[in-house]
This record gives structure tokens, C-alpha cells and sequence, in this order.
């Protein structure tokens, strides 16, 4: 390969393995109820870059934190309640709610479907907290002095608003100042982006973002919509296929030199309960694949967090390439199985099945 820099970890005592940045929400789910025809519904406290925080902690083990907006109300009583729980390090930026309007902890609906019926998200993120959120809200100097190994944020959180995208920036190169891997989720959401200016604000915003990041996550569809990289039909192909993602990293890598990592889940959904699941991963170069399972979906939601986790643990803890890309398939993969957003997996149950482990039962 060329000149490019390898992917560096720092191995020295840090306050925290890993500080994630971005809006937490509620996510209400009726199960496989559609919301028109909903009684009642379970509360699943989220986040596209809390839930890898979270991931590392519960299920991990390892010390993680969250930079995040808090509101003073009820809703958000509970957030901090599963936040402590997880064993997150929170970083809030408070917000006094006026009653009536808000600021709110943004409201995520979510069904699971069931079969031929896929799942149906919508939001309400009018006047949210996690929006407001602005360059200057958080003291970096004080936070990364104390030693942060890896800084992660997404895509969700830069769509909130020109301030969120402008806050991802200032904490990217704080980060970097300070020693740590920094990372970013493309995690490109079509109704966000609408909401946000469009597509063609979608590249600008992320493609200026991903100029600061070293590991970059996400699928091809991120990368083509995001990014605006091009790559093949979506349609047209398998998308278990690793061909031409690899082929596609060529050209990010060639637009973006900083980055030293790219990796992405590879789903083939054949109905909303039945999917066959994949991993890949580039890294300084270097080109792996996991194994494909069928996996038997319980709910859906997670599951690429579910995989940044795994990956990142197996990176942070000096596992070879291959093995951490292996944990951050198989950790994905259980989190299908559970209700909820976040992990509820063991650290045995992942190590398990990463090394090919079946779904016999444990007596």
C-alpha cells in the first residue's frame, strides 16, 4: 500500500475508552401494534451515537461517557435514570422546560412490523433540546485532558441543526488535539435530511465533518446519499455482496486521505423478521469479511450500533482487525434479538457467538 497512517490507539490511562456526542431521545414502541391502532407502548431511552456509549459500558464493560443536551422535566428524569443505569458518564448541556413548549427530549415512534410488514419510524423533534446544541456548550479542554481514547459522533446529530454539524466540528478537532481516535456514523436518514435542507446539504454538511474523522461507519447507501460517492445500483445487486463497497472505499479514501478506517454491516432483508447479515471492514488498507448468519429479528433498531460497539471494543482492547470486526458483527447481530435500542448482551454471549457459537440452549 502507500504512505497513508495507520490507525493509532492510545494504550495510556484515560478517564474514559470512549465519549460519544449527540442528542438522546425516547422512543416509543407498540410492538408489532401499528401506532393507529396502539393502546400502549414500551420506552426505549436512544440515540444513534448514546447507544454505542451505552453499548461499550453495559455490555463491555469498558468507560464510556455521553456530551449531550438535558432537559429539566419528567422525561428527562427518566433519560438520566437509564443513562445511570448503562454506566454512562454523562456530559449534559441543561435546558429549562417552560411547561408547555419545551425544550423536549425529542419523541422517536417506532413499530417493530412483523413479517411482510416492515417497521415504520416517524418522529417529533420540534423544538428539541439536542438541536440547540451549539459550538462553545461544552468545555473540551477539560473534558479530554483527562484522557478520552476514542471521540465518536453521527450523522442523526449533525442533520439537527446548522449548530449540531458546527459542534461535531469543534469537538472533532478538540479530539484529535487531544489523542483520540476520532469517528463518525454517516447514519444518513432520508426524513431528517428533508427536514434539514435536502440532500445536497446532507454532502455538504458530512463531507466537511467526515474531513476530521479517521473511522469512518457506513453503508453504501451512506456513502453514495451522504457523501456522494459513487458507487452501483443498489438495487441491481446482492447486498451481502463486498465487492463494491471495497471498490467504493477506493474513492473515499481518495477524496477524504485522513480516513484509516471504513467498515459497514451488509443486510439482505428478506422479510422484516428473516435478514442474512454480514460485516466488512477496511483498516490502514487492509480488507476483511465476517461470516453471513440468518438472523431471526426481534427488533431491528440498534443493530449497526450494535456492530460500531463491537468493532470499536475489539479495536480499543488490541484484538487483531479480523476478531474485532467479528465481535462488532456478532454483538450487532444479538442486539436484533432483544427489544430496545441498547444492548442486553453479556460479554461471554458475544464472545461466543463471534467464534461461531449456535443459538443451542445453554443448560
Amino acid at each position: 500500500m502507500s504512505q497513508m497512517s495507520k490507525l493509532t490507539i492510545r494504550n495510556d490511562p484515560c478517564a474514559l475508552d470512549l465519549l460519544s456526542l449527540g442528542a438522546l431521545v425516547h422512543r416509543l414502541d407498540p410492538g408489532a401494534v401499528p401506532f393507529r391502532k396502539a393502546r400502549s407502548f414500551d420506552v426505549h431511552v436512544s440515540g444513534g451515537e448514546y447507544n454505542v456509549a451505552a453499548n461499550l459500558a453495559d455490555c463491555f464493560g469498558l468507560k464510556s461517557g455521553i456530551a449531550t443536551a438535558m432537559v429539566n422535566y419528567g422525561i428527562g428524569e427518566l433519560v438520566q435514570n437509564r443513562v445511570r443505569e448503562a454506566g454512562v458518564t454523562p456530559f449534559y448541556k441543561w435546558f429549562q422546560h417552560d411547561g408547555v413548549r419545551g425544550p423536549n427530549i425529542a419523541t422517536v415512534y417506532s413499530d417493530l412490523g412483523f413479517g411482510v410488514r416492515p417497521p415504520v419510524v416517524f418522529y417529533n423533534r420540534a423544538n428539541e433540546a439536542g438541536a440547540l446544541l451549539k459550538p462553545g456548550d461544552f468545555d473540551w479542554p477539560a473534558i479530554f485532558d483527562s484522557g478520552v481514547r476514542w471521540f465518536h459522533s453521527g450523522g442523526i446529530f449533525a442533520a439537527l441543526s446548522e449548530t449540531t454539524s458546527e459542534l461535531i466540528v469543534e469537538a472533532m478537532q478538540a479530539a484529535k488535539s487531544a489523542g483520540a481516535v476520532t469517528s463518525f456514523d454517516l447514519n444518513y436518514r432520508p426524513k431528517l435530511w428533508a427536514a434539514a435542507g435536502g440532500p445536497g446539504r446532507a454532502k455538504e454538511v458530512l463531507s466537511r465533518i467526515v474531513n476530521h474523522v479517521e473511522a469512518l461507519i457506513g453503508n453504501e447507501e451512506d456513502l453514495q446519499k451522504g457523501l456522494g460517492i459513487a458507487g452501483p445500483d443498489l438495487a441491481a445487486r446482492s447486498n451481502l455482496d463486498p465487492d463494491t463497497f471495497f471498490l467504493m472505499i477506493d474513492r473515499v479514501s481518495e477524496q477524504h486521505p485522513n480516513i484509516k478506517l471504513v467498515a459497514t454491516t451488509l443486510r439482505e432483508v428478506h422479510s422484516t423478521n428473516r435478514h442474512e447479515w454480514a460485516a466488512v471492514l477496511w483498516v490502514d488498507g487492509m480488507r476483511f469479511v465476517s461470516p453471513t448468519c440468518h438472523l431471526d429479528v426481534f427488533d431491528r433498531i440498534g443493530g449497526g450500533d450494535g456492530f460500531s460497539a463491537g468493532l470499536i471494543y475489539g479495536l480499543l482492547t488490541g484484538r487483531p482487525p479480523e476478531e474485532a470486526l467479528r465481535l462488532g458483527w456478532a454483538h450487532g447481530a444479538l442486539i436484533t434479538t432483544y427489544p430496545g435500542d441498547v444492548s442486553m448482551a453479556r460479554l461471554e454471549e458475544v464472545e461466543a457467538f463471534a467464534k461461531g457459537g449456535s443459538a443451542r440452549v445453554l443448560r
